[in-house]
């Protein structure tokens, strides 16, 4: 039996899709919000750090105005190298010429200085099984563990950069001069960057791991050895299905997630079939680790 949360101002219900994180928006119509209906949905994203919407009805007009009421949506780094000037979808597809590179734990483009605070993405091709996506809460993931080792970490910085992604497009655009003159491009327009590994949330508070999977290099400060060792342990620590909820995608489907909290990943057991999801952002700000804001 589905069980339902009530919003307090009853425009919207929620029914939770894991024990820890994420949860079903009924009763909302995404191109008719108004503010009131819009806030219940925010203020149920902080709560729920991801939101599912089944059949949205919205094509990438209205899913980018939709992602307007977030904030700024970003121009994705390589298309802004391409040329684009304004707001920018990312159509994803994997198929039999190009699997999918996304199957490991991570929080989108933290090679860049600020990373985004919020993630649209909706479902276009879905394949006829498998390619369903995770997430998981890096608060919860904190949260759990102990206050010997939230106090190893708290403080530490990472060192992200973008050799994984320049790695991963160069093998979905080719062997080209083309494509090794835009990739050293984006090496150039994007140095690497230092993110602290415990984050505060600008909204809630909260504190959060912040990772960025492939992308992250080092801690600072540490040796080589000392930093894959703590690393690799939290590695293994957010893989925990407890940390996870999981969706299973229907043509039309809409993920909203808050990039500052989760993680997420595709699971790559859909290959050779396609499929294909559109993927908008909104610009965040400069993560940030507050030692004088309550942990809880």
């Amino acid at each position: 039996m589905c069980e339902y949360v009530v919003m307090a101002d009853r425009r919207i219900k929620l029914r939770r899709v894991s024990g820890t994180l994420g949860a079903e928006v009924l009763g909302a119509r995404l191109r008719e919000l108004d503010d009131e209906t819009f806030g219940a949905i925010h203020q149920a994203l902080l709560e729920n750090e991801v939101l599912f919407f089944r059949d949205s009805g919205l094509d990438d007009e209205a899913q980018m105005a939709l992602a307007h009421r977030f904030g700024s949506p970003s121009v994705f780094p390589l298309l802004k190298l391409m040329g684009a000037t304004g707001p920018s979808f990312q159509v994803i597809e994997d198929g039999p010429e190009s699997p999918n590179e996304a199957d490991y734990w991570h929080t989108d483009v933290t090679w860049t200085p600020e990373p985004p605070k919020v993630a649209l993405l909706r479902a276009g091709i879905v394949p006829a099984v498998g390619g369903d996506t995770m997430w998981g809460s890096m608060t919860n993931a904190y949260d759990a563990l102990s206050p010997t080792m939230q106090g190893l970490i708290a403080g530490l910085e990472v060192v992200h950069d973008n050799e994984s992604f320049i790695a991963a497009a160069a093998r979905k655009m080719g062997d080209s001069p083309e494509t090794t003159k835009l990739m050293n491009e984006l090496r150039d327009a994007y140095p690497a960057v230092t993110h602290p590994l415990v984050r505060t949330h600008p909204e809630t508070g909260r504190r959060a791991l912040l990772w960025g999977g492939d992308f992250m290099r080092r801690i600072a400060g540490m040796s080589p050895a000392e930093s894959d060792t703590l690393l690799k342990f939290l590695g293994r620590h957010l893989e925990q299905s407890r940390f996870h909820c999981r969706w299973s995608w229907e043509p039309g489907d809409l993920a909203i997630w808050d990039e500052r909290s989760t993680v997420h990943q595709v699971v790559n057991d859909h290959f050779p079939q396609r499929r294909s999801v559109h993927r908008c952002v909104v610009d965040g700000d400069r993560p940030f680790f507050d030692p004088q804001r309550a942990a809880g």
